[in-house]
């Protein structure tokens, strides 16, 4: 009887890794818990990524450019990918992310498309949907990150292949 709590555990394990497979709600509120949990969002400084020059941003004193740490835990613990974005002008340049090029290289450095999720977090508001990714059709969600001010100085971003 020894591996009844045990079976309970691992059967408890499965079922949340499960229940945030396919669930781009569930797991765009991992991704930002995991986030927050770092420390409040800011922007601070430049930092480049692949060969641009943008806004460096930070959830509190960990630099998000090119750390690959949270958004390969997201997709380790529900398979989505996921990307963090700085705003840098009038566009969302992805700084850390697990999404690949048709190369195979990570996307960093290239913009959020102009489209509906990008007209919704612009204004500070979230999405949920369905979006073409580098290419791929996706369901998605993509949430504003606000400074203590309340601007949008970012977006997060998960997905699940359609």
């Amino acid at each position: 009887m020894r591996f009844v709590p045990t079976l309970l555990a691992c059967s408890l394990a499965f079922a949340s890794v499960h229940a945030l497979a396919n669930d781009p709600k569930a797991t765009i509120a991992d991704l930002d818990a995991r986030l927050n949990k770092l420390g409040a969002p800011k922007v601070e400084g430049t930092a480049t990524v692949a060969d641009k020059e943008v806004p460096a941003i930070f959830f509190g004193k960990r630099r998000i450019n090119g750390n690959y740490d949270v958004v390969d835990e997201i997709k380790k613990a529900s398979g989505a990918t996921a990307t963090v974005f700085v705003k840098s002008g009038d566009e969302f340049v992805r700084v850390s992310t697990n999404v690949l090029t048709p190369e195979g290289k990570r996307g960093v450095g290239t913009q959020l498309a102009r489209n509906k999720a990008y007209d919704s977090v612009s204004k500070g508001q979230s999405f949920c949907g369905e979006v073409d990714v580098l290419g791929t059709a996706y369901n998605t969600c993509y949430n504003p990150v606000k400074d203590a001010g309340g601007a949008v100085i970012g977006v997060t971003y998960v997905g699940f292949k359609k």
